[in-house]
């Protein structure tokens, strides 16, 4: 009998709580606290809550914005009794706001604080924040302009809304309004499912608009734990940009986040995929090397140049940038420094590519390649080194590395001669226009350049003579002749055999960072050859 009290007793508690349960999950809204700096969909939103019974609660624009628009707001000041204060610092900051959003509806000590102090739930906030991350991108903005678009009330009030979302309706994306509305015009109320997803993303938004704030501080105060300006916490939120197929392989969930799409638009090709990204980001920090320069254009294959030409207009650039390797480009990505012509895209139509990055696409070009439906087309709307000086990578272990990009450029007057024999004016150019593909090329990284091409391409081998006998290799195959040639080295060369394998090619001259212990004897090794050599002074690994 005592066994059977105490199931009947569980099952009667079982029962009580679902049905607490479903209560608080259809929690009627009575009553909205709108606050708003982006008042886009402000007002038919806030007419559909009107209609619905809905009492406004609102502050400062938000109110004047509602009752130009004929609705009824009641301020917050009168809600609460109490009024605004230091300059609209102090306004929602008060027990009647934060208690009518946490108390636990159904929770009889809560209920009855609540009567007590005489405090009205609060059902739905709909809240965006100061505008604090477009403030500080002003170049003319100033510290004290960062401080007072710090929103103090707004984050708050997300966050208590967002906690209780078992019974309170958070928004803080205009984006949601139509579905809240729909809900509340035929049910009266939001589901509980909604509310999660809301309140999520109220989380994560505080959470960017914190990580805006810190990261914009730790600059302006010089809080940084180095003179090279890293930060001595990594704060990043990165929103969802696009959900991908799958990653690197089809095993391997994938999506794109932060603002990859501010930096290029698609404009026509099927959807990208996870190495479609990494390769074509490859191929558009390639192309910023030659950004002002003549007609250029790189052609990449899993992120590495297998071919780079310059010529009087970009149909010359593609034949010498695919002359250099006529089997890679094939599913390529090819990168241009100008709007992509009509004679060009006829030329790359003939084989298969995968993507086409250009700063645009004459109707000419468009014309041509949009007949390749699988091909996808993307207009780079700004250099991606202009997201900022620093890149970052996870290693895992839950840990991230952070360093300064590589954008060091290296012209004639950073080049120390170390040879007996100075680089004729040809040779001089051949080491600049290698040394800036080198620079792009996965090390250990040899590249035999022409002031205006690329010849042969060695990428990656962990020997550098191996990737110069690749690169060498890849010149026979082409059909060309590396006589004359320079050779650019991403980093030292350690031993003079690589130098002198490079000389037996054809070379008759080098570009390489210099600092090896060895480095007289490799330049003994070039004055014997009567090769010209110029040390940068400037290593780029690139892992």
């Amino acid at each position: 009998m005592a066994a059977d009290k105490i199931g009947w007793a569980n099952a009667i508690c079982q029962l009580r709580r679902r049905r607490i349960s479903w209560i608080l999950s259809r929690v009627k809204i009575q009553r909205a606290l709108l606050s708003v700096s982006d008042k886009t969909g402000l007002v038919p939103f806030a007419q559909i809550l009107a209609q619905s019974g809905v009492e406004i609660l609102s502050t400062g624009g938000t109110a004047k914005t509602l009752r130009e628009a004929g609705l009824k707001a009641k301020d917050i000041s009168e809600h609460t009794g109490f009024p605004e204060m230091l300059d609209g610092r102090v306004k929602t900051l008060h027990p009647k706001v934060h208690g009518g959003l946490l108390f636990i509806r159904g929770n009889e000590q809560h209920e009855a604080a609540a009567r007590q102090h005489g405090i009205a739930p609060i059902d739905l906030v709909v809240v965006n924040l100061y505008p604090f991350e477009q403030s500080v991108a002003k170049p003319e903005a100033s510290l004290r302009d960062a401080i007072e678009n710090i929103d103090i009330g707004g984050p708050s009030m997300l966050r208590s809304a967002a906690k209780n979302h078992q019974s309170v309706t958070v928004v803080v994306d205009p984006a949601d309004y139509a579905e809240v509305a729909r809900q509340i015009a035929s049910e009266g109320d939001t589901t509980l499912d909604l509310r999660r997803k809301l309140a999520a993303k109220a989380f994560a938004r505080t959470a960017a608009y914190d990580a805006a704030i810190a990261s914009y501080l730790e600059k302006a105060f010089r809080l940084q734990s180095s003179a090279a300006g890293l930060p001595s916490a990594l704060t990043i939120f990165a929103p969802l940009a696009q959900r991908l197929r799958y990653g690197e392989n089809p095993h391997q969930a994938a999506a794109l986040y932060g603002k990859f799409h501010e930096f290029f638009r698609q404009l026509h090709g099927k959807e990208l995929s996870y190495n479609n990204i990494l390769d074509l980001t490859a191929a558009a920090n390639l192309i910023g090397e030659f950004e002002k320069d003549a007609p250029t254009l790189a052609i990449l294959k899993h992120t590495n140049p297998c071919g780079v030409g310059q010529g009087a207009n970009l149909r010359e650039a593609w034949d010498k940038a695919f002359a250099t390797d006529r089997q890679a480009p094939f599913g390529g990505i090819i990168a241009v420094n100008e709007v992509l012509d009509g004679g060009c895209a006829q030329a790359i139509a003939e084989i298969f590519s995968e993507v086409i990055v250009a700063p645009d696409f004459s109707p000419e070009a468009l014309g041509i390649l949009q007949k390749k439906k699988n091909l996808r087309l993307l207009k780079m709307l700004k250099p991606p080194r202009e997201d900022g000086p620093l890149d970052f990578r996870s290693v895992g272990a839950d840990s991230m590395l952070l360093q300064q990009r590589d954008l060091k450029t290296t012209g004639r007057a950073d080049l120390k001669i170390v040879t007996k024999r100075p680089p004729t004016e040809e040779e001089l150019r051949a080491m600049l226009f290698g040394w800036r593909v080198v620079k792009h090329v996965k090390s250990n990284a040899i590249v035999y350049a022409a002031p205006d091409r690329t010849l042969g391409i060695g990428a990656g081998q962990m020997s550098r003579v191996d990737s110069s006998r690749i690169a060498v290799w890849k010149a026979g195959e082409a059909q060309l002749p590396l006589q004359g040639s320079v050779v650019c080295s991403d980093a030292f060369f350690p031993f003079p055999d690589g130098l002198m394998a490079a000389a037996e090619a054809g070379a008759t001259a080098a570009i390489q960072p210099g600092g090896s212990v060895r480095d007289a004897e490799v330049i003994e090794a070039a004055d014997e050859r009567n090769m010209a050599m110029a040390f940068t002074g400037t290593r780029h690994f690139r892992h």
